[in-house]
């Protein structure tokens, strides 16, 4: 049997698989199946981590979506897989270290004994270029488009992930279950995208609900809620300390005058144990 761990992060949840034990990375069949809520353990993605990392990182960590996609990042993963490693006794309270993700790497701090995790999320970016999205190159400001037969008001960002970011619609699940996976597909984006519905709140606060690329509707995410603020941090309609309000709860965002993003929140372990036989089996990790 091999070892999981489960952390949630404003009902965001993860399993920490470490491929010291696991060995080899299941297949994308299996890691649908461990994160099924019905017949596995149930989750919003696969931290796979600790791994070898590159110069100035404490380590390497590989993000994976419920649907066996890769993510290039995640600031509910960055911060449960930085309360991991505090738990291990590898990281200290209070003493800031770097993980490294396929979309750059993230600067940590665990806080308040481990209840709360700091992480920069890097510069939020708005070039078609970069997020990416099709077309000419321009940044991704107020633009429009079809999705589900209805016109779409957004903006594209990049915080190491591709997100699109829609100004023009309520932020209700209703929405979001609507309009979130014909905007994930959309031909705009290349890579897929994950979507926020923004509503702003006041000069230091907004509500988001979300359509995360690979895992559906989704109570929280980190990177969503940072691309968001940015956005309408760019746009004009907030300053540079954000409360980002989403059905699990508040995220505090600081976007820096260079558009560096940096996040803080709660994170809670849940559980921890082996895997049984029969899952491994079930999951191809036999």
């Amino acid at each position: 049997m091999r070892a999981f761990w489960k952390y949630e992060a404003l009902g965001n949840d993860y399993l920490v698989l470490d491929p010291a034990g696991w060995g080899d990375l299941p297949a994308a069949a299996g890691i649908r199946r461990l994160c099924d809520r019905h017949f596995g353990l149930g989750s919003d993605g696969i931290l796979w981590g600790p791994l070898p990392a590159p110069a100035g990182a404490l380590c390497g960590l590989r993000i994976f979506n419920p649907d066996g996609s890769e993510a290039e990042k995640s600031g509910n993963g960055l911060r449960i897989f930085a309360r991991h490693l505090f738990d291990l006794g590898r990281v200290a309270a209070e003493a800031p270290f770097a993980v490294a993700t396929a979309g750059g790497v993230a600067a940590c701090c665990v806080l308040e004994g481990g209840r709360r995790v700091r992480v920069g999320m890097g510069r939020a970016r708005f070039g078609s270029g970069e997020i990416p999205v099709t077309g000419p190159a321009r940044e991704v400001l107020n633009e429009t488009t079809l999705a589900g037969g209805e016109p779409v008001l957004f903006c594209g960002v990049t915080v190491g992930n591709p997100h699109c970011v829609v100004l023009n619609h309520p932020a209700t699940e209703a929405v979001a279950l609507r309009l979130g996976p014909a905007l994930e597909t959309h031909p705009l984006f290349p890579r897929r995208t994950n979507v926020q519905f923004l509503e702003v709140l006041g000069p230091g606060a907004i509500r988001i609900e979300i359509w995360e690329r690979g895992a559906g509707y989704t109570l929280a995410s980190g990177s969503s809620a940072s691309a968001a603020a940015a956005a309408a941090h760019r746009l004009g309609l907030c300053g540079q300390t954000v409360a980002v309000h989403m059905p699990g709860g508040v995220l505090d965002v600081k976007i820096g005058a260079d558009f560096e993003v940096t996040q803080a929140g709660p994170v809670g372990a849940v559980s921890s144990g082996q895997v049984a036989a029969d899952l491994l089996a079930a999951a191809g990790a036999v």
